[in-house]
């Protein structure tokens, strides 16, 4: 395989092997940071912004005060026995995560090449040619970073690795043509069909997340429809029902995913200083998913309920 050197980097926060839930068979995830939208439920606050950051476990901390002694830039304060982040000092340096011995502090965010990433990708070649896997793009938003995105798609495909990305839609259309190449599937949330109340729990309204999703049925790319379910935001009849009537007139038939509320993001907004709006959301019960999966099913659809 060659190396492109003059390829942009971008910057990468997880890969995680041997998923089963985000593709056809098992996957490796690469998790860009970046996201433009900001979506109360999010599981990955981590992703939000395009930059590495410092995130601080207060449950691993020892309170030695080491690594605010090693800040040279007074971005490190203690507050209640718990360590502050002054994110407009940290320069990343990482010396406070070198003197932490309880890993209380790690740079979340890695710069990589497409290159680099194809290599780390690679070596789950036997597991993609065994049961029909390859590399699913999510984040965060892959689109954001939408050169390195198109540079490290364009190099899977050489390798003849199986391209999967989970988007929210909203990205330039420009930009998700070009990829879309290069992309075997796309996996397409649908959130909350009216505009004004998309708006209010995710930052942006869904014009353009609508119209992005009629342009790639037109170029006939695979699609699955991902609706993830939000107890008291998005889990009303009305809701599903406009989302069936959009669908069945764009893309009938289409497999639809429905994605269960869960929790298991929380303790990441406690390590970032983040305030999580939705503590008081219990998970959707097994019945209200089996009723709005019958929605879908006796429309026409193909649907599962993911973890």
């Amino acid at each position: 395989m060659m190396q492109n050197n003059k390829v942009k980097s971008g910057v990468i926060f997880d890969i995680e092997r041997y998923a089963i839930h985000d593709g056809p068979g098992i996957r490796t995830l690469v998790f860009f940071k970046g996201c433009p939208l900001r979506c109360k439920w999010c599981a990955n606050p981590e992703s939000l912004h395009v930059k590495p950051e410092l995130v601080y476990w207060k449950n691993k901390c020892i309170r030695c005060g080491m690594c605010i002694k090693k800040c040279d830039y007074g971005a490190l304060s203690s507050r209640n026995d718990v360590i502050i982040i002054d994110k407009d000092k940290c320069c990343l340096c990482n010396k406070c995560t070198i003197v932490c011995n309880a890993e209380a502090l790690k740079i979340i965010g890695k710069e990589m090449t497409p290159y680099e990433v194809v290599q780390e990708v690679l070596k789950d070649e036997m597991f993609y040619n065994d049961s029909g896997g390859g590399v699913t793009f999510s984040g965060g938003e892959a689109f954001v970073q939408y050169e390195f995105l198109f540079e490290l798609a364009k190099l899977c495909k050489q390798n003849q690795i199986h391209t999967c990305i989970e988007t929210c839609g909203f990205v330039p259309w420009e930009h998700m043509k070009e990829v879309s190449s290069y992309i075997d599937l796309f996996l397409y949330d649908f959130k909350l069909m009216d505009s004004k109340k998309h708006k209010e729990y995710t930052g942006v309204a869904n014009e353009l997340i609508l119209e992005n999703f009629k342009k790639l049925v037109k170029l006939r790319k695979s699609i699955v429809a991902r609706v993830p379910v939000i107890p008291g935001i998005n889990d009303y009849k009305e809701n599903f029902e406009n989302m069936i009537v959009f669908l069945n007139e764009y893309a009938p038939g289409i497999r639809v995913d429905l994605l269960p509320y869960h929790r298991l993001g929380m303790e990441k907004y406690d390590r970032l200083n983040k305030d999580y709006e939705l503590k008081n959301i219990v998970p959707p019960t097994k019945d209200k998913m089996l009723e709005i999966k019958e929605m879908f099913l006796s429309n026409g659809f193909e649907v599962s309920i993911g973890g």
